[in-house]
């Protein structure tokens, strides 16, 4: 399992906590890519950031990105414990599973921060 910087985990939370107390639902769902791109190195917090995203789509009635989040608890655990996930992924239904994407420069310097 790899293991995420201290500084990438402490800002995983902070996005985590973000989403929970925004009014507007977009602003949630922002905070919850954000947290989702930095927690993929960690099988729980991947998994965790999924179930948020499962409960916010649950809220808003959205069925299609319901059925997405649940594919994606099922296959977060296993992908983040192989090393087998796409980088800057935002884990959202309206992106492919599989796709790469980008990583914003502020989480990539501390996702890798020899690097930065």
């Amino acid at each position: 399992m790899t293991r995420i910087p201290a500084q990438a985990r402490l800002r995983y939370q902070e996005e985590m906590r973000a989403a929970r107390s925004a009014a507007d639902p977009a602003q949630r769902w922002t905070h919850l890519e954000r947290a989702h791109i930095l927690s993929q190195p960690d099988p729980w917090l991947h998994t965790g950031n999924h179930i948020a995203m499962l409960a916010l789509a649950v809220r808003q009635r959205d069925r299609r990105e319901a059925l997405g989040q649940i594919v994606r608890i099922i296959v977060a655990a296993p992908g983040s414990l192989t090393g087998r996930y796409p980088e800057g992924n935002t884990g959202r239904t309206n992106v492919g599973l599989r796709q790469p994407m980008p990583t914003p420069p502020d989480l990539a310097a501390l996702l890798h921060p020899q690097t930065a």
